[in-house]
């Protein structure tokens, strides 16, 4: 009889273990997916060039430019955005920025180091600084 109750004892016990564990778990990997822990948020970068690319779909929009360094050669460079759900509520469009546009972004850098940003300035030719999201 001893051995019995011992058993759902530690069954229970794993059964609250696990459940915990879940519960732990699961919001941080989602958490993870829509932070900005890639990215060096001490820092910010600042990037001049040439749209080559812009991905205005889910879950985030994707601007991708040709920079030159200071020995003027180029560097390709990523720019990660919002969704277009909340581009478009600041006056987005999918045209927004077409290949051969030359924007200046503002953002925090990946922490490889890499030419990959979060962007949170972005400014046209013109001078005209566009709206990052419905809040701003």
């Amino acid at each position: 009889m001893w051995i019995c109750s011992l058993g759902y004892e530690m069954t229970n016990r794993l059964i609250l273990l696990i459940s915990a564990a879940i519960f732990l778990l699961v919001p941080a990997v989602m958490l993870a997916h829509h932070g900005q822990a890639a990215y060096d948020i001490t820092q910010t970068v600042t990037i001049k060039g040439t749209v080559t690319n812009f991905k205005f779909s889910n879950p985030h929009c994707i601007v991708s430019l040709d920079v030159k360094d200071d020995k003027n050669q180029k560097q390709e460079w990523q720019g990660e955005l919002t969704s277009p759900n909340h581009l478009v509520r600041a006056g987005w469009t999918a045209q927004t920025f077409k290949p051969g546009d030359e924007i200046t972004l503002s953002g925090f850098r990946a922490k490889t180091g890499a030419n990959s940003m979060w962007i949170t300035k972005a400014v046209l030719a013109n001078g005209e600084e566009l709206k990052m999201g419905a809040g701003n």
